[in-house]
């Protein structure tokens, strides 16, 4: 087994707020297990494959780990208008990770529309690339792939951890936004959760002021990790 490596990057252009730096710090650790990245999770920590990640800004605390609270989680009219839209329409399987021609020309034709409409950095459209994020986990992953008829229409890669599921990435057809699959995968998520009695969806990293991100907070209760290390309320079914 080889031991972890952990190195900081170079400052650059942040990719969620316009005009700031940003750096981040990285550790690749192929045996990193799930509770361990639980861990690592309460103290700022998110993955992509064997790669754990958290931003070390100089003057910029904006990254956020966000959580929703399931038992207590309300959905709002534009989630239950997304519900109502998928319900019995959109199908769901869950397995494990695998790559084919189908997921990487979906995987690309969302980052291209992201790219264009939310001015996204360029992203690597090669299998190396996406194998090494999503299908090389260092421990087991889920694979959420939504069907609409026989066309794939989504996919989320969820890791199921000792009190919550997190979700580590997910992306859909640009050609069906009217079906909100961003937000109907999190409503899955967490309707899952509850299903398994777990606590927690944890949903990344929310940025006051970032278009890709904000979309987070919608889902309430929600609680997110504060710089001194503790989850505190943020907004509430009410707020």
């Amino acid at each position: 087994m080889r031991e972890p490596f952990h190195y900081l990057g170079p400052p650059g252009p942040c990719v969620y707020l316009p005009g700031l730096t940003q750096r981040m710090e990285y550790v690749v650790a192929p045996g990193v297990t799930g509770q361990q990245y639980l861990n690592a999770m309460h103290v700022g920590w998110r993955r992509f494959g064997e790669t754990l990640f958290r931003p070390r800004c100089f003057d910029c605390r904006a990254c956020l780990s966000l959580r929703v609270d399931v038992a207590r989680f309300q959905p709002d009219r534009s989630q239950k208008r997304a519900r109502k839209a998928n319900l019995g329409r959109t199908r769901l399987e869950i397995g494990t990770p695998s790559v084919d021609p189908d997921k990487l020309a979906l995987h690309h034709s969302f980052h291209r529309f992201q790219e264009h409409d939310k001015g996204w950095p360029e992203a690597s459209e090669d299998s190396d690339s996406y194998i090494d994020s999503f299908i090389n986990n260092p421990f087991p992953t889920e694979e959420w792939c939504y069907f609409l008829e026989d066309r794939l229409v989504g996919v989320g890669y969820v890791d199921r951890l000792g009190d919550g599921l997190s979700g580590i990435y997910f992306f859909h057809d640009p050609a069906h936004r009217e079906l909100s699959l961003g937000t109907w995968n999190v409503l899955s998520l967490i309707r899952r959760a509850a299903d398994l009695a777990l606590p927690h969806v944890y949903l990344g990293y929310y940025v006051a002021g970032c278009r890709s991100l904000e979309y987070k907070a919608r889902f309430v209760p929600n609680e997110i990790l504060s710089p001194e290390g503790t989850w505190v309320p943020h907004l509430g079914p009410r707020d």
